[in-house]
């Protein structure tokens, strides 16, 4: 294997590993996953999420304008879908349509490969959806 192909290998599992799964929540380590259909059924936290995003880091940032390997979520909550100026989306991502609202986000973040089938995005979920919940009240904060 060629040089080029090792170091994408490598980093492609260095990617995967820092988002598989859900890491433990320091303030609530034994706290039971959360199922609901409905985020308006939970009460996100917002510093739980600012912890919790720290697993989405890897691959983006809050900052406005900023794209790494995913796009700046900066004011992601209620923004189109597929809408973040300079970043590439895969054509299953921009063919979604819609808005980027809390259900469909709390959806989404479950499992994003099921959620839009053919997304680049290669995070596995958080099945916890008050973790959910909690990143998404953390992304409400990142608005300009």
């Amino acid at each position: 294997m060629s040089t080029p192909k090792v170091l994408t290998t490598l980093l492609g599992a260095s990617l995967l590993a820092a988002c598989s799964g859900d890491p433990p929540r320091p303030d609530k380590p034994e706290a039971p996953v959360v199922q609901v259909a409905d985020v308006t059924q939970l009460t996100g936290d917002v510093e739980a999420g600012r912890m919790g995003f720290s697993q989405c880091r890897s691959c983006h940032t809050v900052e406005a304008g900023v794209n790494r390997v995913g796009p700046s979520l900066h004011g992601v909550v209620g923004r189109p879908v597929a809408h973040e100026a300079g970043y590439r989306y895969s054509t299953a991502m921009a063919a979604a349509g819609g808005v980027w609202d809390e259900q469909r986000l709390y959806d989404y973040l479950e499992n994003p490969r099921e959620h839009i089938v053919g997304t680049k995005m290669t995070f596995p979920g958080i099945k916890d959806g008050q973790r959910r919940a909690d990143i998404i009240a953390y992304l409400k904060t990142q608005a300009g």
